[in-house]
């Protein structure tokens, strides 16, 4: 066979060697022998190998006419002319050894893995094919090891699965396999930065390396989990802080969506703001209303800032207006009101510092500058935004008028329970059915805190500071400027207007006689308290709350607890409308029953059921006169439960066609 090497490298001394340096050198090698527990036959055959290079180094005329020939092959200019020595068969194996010892391990590995197949493979169970293995698990954790150093993670992994796959076939060496499979495992969190690093048009390699991170994020039990020894929290935190810049704001859309969705805090976070950034730069505000939804159900404390900036972004000042007051501190109110008297230009400036700071950096594919003049200028924005007027305004027109007395804001409605100042209270459809425009509350855990230790992968650059956390920084005063343009579409833009139902007055109808009330149900099995309970228990805890509703709406008492079914927005919502309708002097009756109920999420603090009601209402006045009233209808909506503490409760519920 042919050794791709020459006699002054095999030997390890330089040109310029001469020959008593050439001697010690051969005496060193033979000293410093392998003892990874290689045959006394490979052995030999190495020390003869470095002997016979030694002798003709340190022969003044071999050696002149060696190095002939190795100026004659580099001046041939031939391609793939390389030096290299002729061994004999039976100082095969020892020959690798040289090479590996040489720097050239994955020459070795590719060598020692075609002589153990066939037709070179060796007699089983000889000492030919024991040190031949034993040489191709040493010279793949080498040549690995070389593809680390030069940062090739993707070539390092595929050598030690090839190495792992040779010696699994040979059924030999299982701590070798072992030191294989510890050191694949390492290289996981390197191979996805050398993927996912790739230019954007290698799509293959970066699926690739978006799926070893999914692989690497399950493994260790979620974002916020730490099942992973080898790759401790400490660790992984600085890793994926820096990984998240080469990912685009699609690809983070959908891993941190599917994140969320599985129960994940800190990835229904991160999805809000990647879904806010995709939404500005590509001027879609249904993106931005979806991130809204997202942050919103999510029912962490400190989120209001964040919500009231998204809420502005949709053209709803008042609501983020609310919102701001809400949740700014004192440094944060301080600095508001050095950018402007104005509240709307307050709300602008830190909404512009919020995008530039904290949700557009961070995205591969996202190099835009903040213009929310632009923004509110785009004709798509405007027409979503006056759309989104238009069907609250609906949704208006089928309230009952509330009491003077009361003062109701303007749509969405909005209820986190955990803030220190009361929020203000929201009208809520009193029908459970098409028109509903209540958003979703979620379940109340709370994001973990994930603190960023200084860690960085080998001579990568450093990502911008971002948190796990939402966290507002002061923002440096000055350079807020009030956006007239804006200012004047956004208030002076057509508002919802509440329109009274019209009435119909039936000609020369005979006094209508009031239905008798229905009968009360019976008490349900409340509250639930089941770790992980059923379709069933769901599906009676929610018709326990619309029966409980209809009795509410009718005048009478429920027949269990208000408290033990849903959430208290949900129950203060019920409350406002029964009160308005008894300032209105009018009596409504509901009807609603379960059709099918089907569980489409479900997580440890979080259920959704798909669930299709079949709906009918009347609505008459003290003397009996029908007012208005909805006929039989199937409704699909979406039902959110959360568990509060130990007990599971109705926290939202859509439309879901």
């Amino acid at each position: 066979m042919e050794l791709p090497i020459d006699h002054f490298r095999l030997l390890g001394v330089g040109a310029n060697t001469d020959s008593e340096a050439v001697l010690r050198a051969l005496q060193q090698r033979l000293d410093r022998a392998p003892d990874q527990g290689f045959t006394h036959d490979t052995l030999q055959a190495r020390a003869e190998l470095l002997q016979a290079s030694a002798a003709l180094l340190s022969d003044e005329v071999r050696r002149h006419a060696y190095e002939r020939e190795l100026t004659a092959i580099a001046d041939s200019g031939a391609q793939g002319a390389i030096a290299a020595l002729e061994i004999p068969p039976s100082r095969e194996v020892g020959s690798l050894l040289l090479l590996m010892e040489a720097g050239q391990a994955q020459e070795a590995f590719e060598a020692a893995s075609r002589g153990l197949q066939p037709p070179q493979a060796p007699a089983l169970g000889s000492s030919r094919e024991a040190d031949l293995t034993l040489l191709a698990g040493l010279a793949c954790r080498a040549a690995a090891t070389d593809y680390r150093d030069q940062r090739r993670y993707e070539a390092a992994a595929r050598t030690l699965q090839q190495g792992l796959q040779l010696l699994q076939r040979m059924g030999q060496l299982p701590e070798q396999r072992r030191q294989l499979e510890q050191e694949l495992q390492a290289l996981l969190p390197y191979r996805v930065l050398d993927l996912i690093s790739r230019e954007l048009s290698a799509i293959s390699s970066r699926q690739e390396g978006i799926a070893l991170l999914e692989q690497l994020v399950q493994q260790r039990g979620g974002l916020e989990g730490d099942g992973d020894t080898a790759f401790p929290q400490s660790e992984f935190q600085p890793f994926f802080k820096q990984i998240r810049q080469f990912l685009t704001v699609q690809e983070q859309v959908d891993l941190f969506s599917r994140w969320g969705d599985a129960g994940s805090a800190t990835a229904d976070f991160l999805a809000s703001f990647a879904l806010t950034a995709a939404g500005f730069v590509q001027r879609k505000p249904e993106r931005i209303q979806a991130a809204f939804q997202r942050l919103q159900s999510g029912g962490q404390p400190g989120m209001e800032v964040f919500l009231a900036c998204q809420q502005l972004l949709l053209g709803q000042v008042e609501r983020a207006e609310e919102l701001f007051e809400a949740g700014a501190d004192a440094a944060l109110r301080q600095w508001a009101q050095e950018q402007s008297d104005e509240p709307l230009a307050r709300l602008c400036a830190y909404c512009r510092d919020w995008l530039s700071r904290e949700v557009l950096p961070g995205f591969r594919d996202i190099d835009a500058e903040v213009d929310l003049e632009a923004w509110f200028a785009d004709r798509d924005v405007q027409a979503y935004v006056e759309q989104q007027d238009r069907i609250r305004g609906r949704v208006a027109a089928s309230q009952p008028a509330p009491e003077p007395s009361e003062a109701l804001p303007a749509w969405p409605d909005f209820s986190l329970d955990t803030l220190e100042a009361p929020a203000p209270q929201e009208p809520d459809d009193i029908h459970d059915g098409a028109g509903d425009d209540e958003l979703w509350d979620g379940p109340s855990w709370r994001l973990p805190e994930l603190r960023w230790p200084t860690w960085t992968l080998p001579e990568l650059p450093e990502l911008p500071a971002f948190e796990a956390l939402p966290r507002w920084t002061l923002p440096a005063v000055g350079g807020a400027v009030v956006m007239i343009a804006l200012g004047g579409w956004l208030l002076l833009r057509p508002r919802q207007q509440t329109v009274q139902p019209l009435v119909v007055q039936p000609a020369e109808q005979p006094k209508p006689v009031a239905p008798a009330p229905p009968p009360k149900p019976p008490a349900p099995a409340v509250p639930l308290t089941s770790a992980d309970p059923s379709e069933a228990e769901l599906k009676a805890l929610l018709e326990a709350w619309l029966n409980a509703k209809a009795a509410v709406l009718a005048g009478e008492s429920p027949a269990a607890s208000l408290t033990d079914l849903a959430r208290t927005s949900q129950v203060d919502t019920l409350q406002r409308t029964a009160q308005a309708n008894r300032g209105a002097g009018v009596v409504e009756t509901v009807k609603a029953s379960v059709e099918s109920f089907s569980i489409s999420e479900r997580s440890p603090r979080r259920i959704a059921a798909v669930v299709t009601l079949r709906y009918s209402d009347e609505r008459r006045d003290s003397s009996g006169k029908l007012l208005g009233q909805t006929a039989s209808t199937m409704l699909r909506n979406t039902y959110v439960f959360a568990r509060d503490g130990e007990r599971w409760l109705l926290a939202a519920y859509q439309p879901s066609s």
